[in-house]
């Protein structure tokens, strides 16, 4: 799907007190390209004073520069609003005035991670993304909130401005007419507007997204523990399996509540990973005693669930018996990780058909049984529920 073909197109930026980045990037996206971009929508970050000086000088319906652009240039109608300027607010929800502590800069970077996951959810959008205004550490964070949400449609620039109507207070956008503004000083120069260069200057970024577990981006996490979850994919794996408790953890992630049956089969997996074993397929000699040996440490051997486990592998595990409880597993770990940890610690097929074995590809060392403490803050996005399911 090319970029033009999306309904929806999202022109995302931050700002502080100079909103002129909305409008040359607007220009530069509409107007000084060979193949406009145009936005269906704008939205702004910005503080409570940057929220009041878009209001004036962008938004206002006799005289705002948003407007004139949208009327020099003949572009459609945009859905920009003051609706549309999103004010960083503190833990108690007071709009911030700007941005000076390390509170301030945390609140700056939880706004950028949920406005970029909640507007990269729609996959009928593509974001573009300026991180030119404001101050530096709001373009980081929302240029980060992209890297960790952005998809193959989204992209990420910065407005270039030549001098002197890049710092210039009365500089909207470049105009088809001549237009005189005006330096300050002692020596006061004029320039004419329609004479000044804007341009964009694309940035490639790094996309995580798939480092992301479903729960983190569908749900709520600030911007700190979505950065850890990423992490955690591209570090080296560790498996960590609490038969006790019926839990397990993935290079951090939690599995909470699996079902004994997927338990038992993901454990068996991993045993024979320890013990240096081979894959395994169905029929292979006594892989139905080795599977209800790990069953038993999860349940009692004279439960109901054991003896219904044991009655039905009593011939041996046939091909319809591992094929179930090999794809139930492997639905459990993909509803509750992200494709690049599921690459990591999915059961994988071994060998060309109709020889295919199957184990973990996780080193000896990397699997630990242990007792895992329960999970205080589940905002981390790192307890989850696997489905329950009978044997």
């Amino acid at each position: 799907m090319e970029a033009t073909h999306y309904p929806r197109r999202v022109l995302l930026a931050v700002s502080g007190l100079s909103p002129q980045i909305v409008t040359e990037t607007l220009y530069a996206l509409s107007v000084n390209q060979e193949s406009p971009w145009v936005p269906t929508e704008i939205h702004l970050v910005t503080t409570q004073e940057g929220r009041e000086i878009v209001r004036h000088s962008l938004l206002n319906p006799e005289h705002g520069y948003f407007y004139r652009l949208i009327e020099e240039y003949e572009l459609p109608d945009i859905n920009f609003s003051i609706e549309n300027v999103h004010v960083i607010e503190d833990k108690a929800g007071t709009a911030l005035e700007d941005i000076r502590t390390e509170q301030d800069n945390q609140a700056c970077a939880d706004m950028m991670v949920e406005i970029v996951r909640e507007l990269s959810g729609d996959a009928q959008a593509e974001l573009h993304v300026s991180i030119a205004g404001g101050r530096k550490t709001m373009g980081y964070y929302m240029g980060y909130a992209l890297s960790l949400y952005g998809r193959f449609q989204d992209k990420l620039s910065h407005v270039l401005v030549n001098a002197p109507y890049e710092s210039h207070p009365e500089f909207y956008f470049p105009t088809k007419e001549s237009h005189l503004i005006h330096t300050r000083g002692d020596r006061p120069r004029a320039y004419d507007t329609r004479e000044a260069r804007v341009s964009l200057a694309e940035i490639p970024f790094v996309r995580l997204r798939d480092g992301l577990p479903p729960s983190l981006q569908k749900g709520q996490a600030g911007f700190y523990q979505t950065v850890l979850a990423a992490q955690r994919a591209l570090d080296e794996p560790e498996l960590i399996i609490d038969l006790e408790n019926r839990r397990l953890s993935l290079s951090g992630e939690i599995i909470d509540h699996v079902a004994p049956a997927e338990l038992a089969f993901y454990s068996w997996m991993a045993r024979r990973c320890c013990n240096g074993a081979d894959a395994v397929r169905y029929g292979d000699e006594g892989i139905a005693r080795e599977f209800l040996g790990e069953y038993q440490r999860i349940v009692e051997e004279f439960s109901g669930e054991y003896e219904r486990a044991e009655e039905s592998l009593k011939n041996g595990m046939n091909k319809e018996d591992f094929e179930y409880r090999k794809s139930r597993t492997k639905e459990m770990l993909k509803k509750n990780l992200p494709p690049q940890l599921l690459a990591k610690y999915e059961i994988a097929s071994i060998g060309k058909r109709p020889n295919t074995r199957y184990g973990l590809r996780l080193k000896a060392d990397s699997i630990r049984y242990n007792r895992l403490p329960a999970v205080q803050d589940s905002s981390f996005g790192n307890k989850t529920s696997a489905t329950k399911t009978s044997v």
